[in-house]
């Protein structure tokens, strides 16, 4: 069960690897016998299918996330083992596929406009006027 990325990057299911324990929340007496809570874990160090422009820039975005150059990722929402596989697969690719992805442009610095700075002035003078009408009148 390769891990389709995006059309350009499919992990080969050989470099997954899955651990499987006891998942923790609803599922009654069902639950302390089933392990559904699913641990996927895939080496980017290693990988094979990344280029090495590919693997600098993961390692670099996602550096927090990564321990010895391992992604782990772990699901335990549904009650299936099978679902969890899925819900696992899904956040590793949205992982990655955010890891690789552009960067967004560059932000222009802009000045404000003229009228927007004269509004901006002009509102604080009308509220400095409003405080000071509240102050009582001084004793002469």
């Amino acid at each position: 069960m390769d891990l389709v990325v995006s059309p350009a990057l499919t992990i080969p299911a050989a470099e997954l690897n899955w651990r499987f324990s006891r998942s923790s929340g609803p599922g009654g007496q069902h639950v302390n016998t089933s392990d559904s809570r699913v641990e996927l874990w895939w080496n980017v160090a290693e990988s094979a299918v990344l280029t090495e422009e590919q693997r600098g820039m993961l390692l670099r975005r996602l550096k927090n996330r990564l321990v010895a150059g391992v992604l782990t990722v772990t699901a335990s929402e549904q009650r299936s083992q099978l679902r969890n596989r899925e819900t696992a697969l899904a956040k590793l690719a949205a992982l990655v596929a955010d890891g690789l992805a552009p960067p967004p442009p560059t932000r222009r610095k802009t000045k404000p406009t003229r009228g927007s700075n004269y509004r901006r002035l002009d509102a604080k003078k009308q509220r400095s006027a409003t405080k000071q009408q509240r102050q009582r009148p001084p004793r002469d």
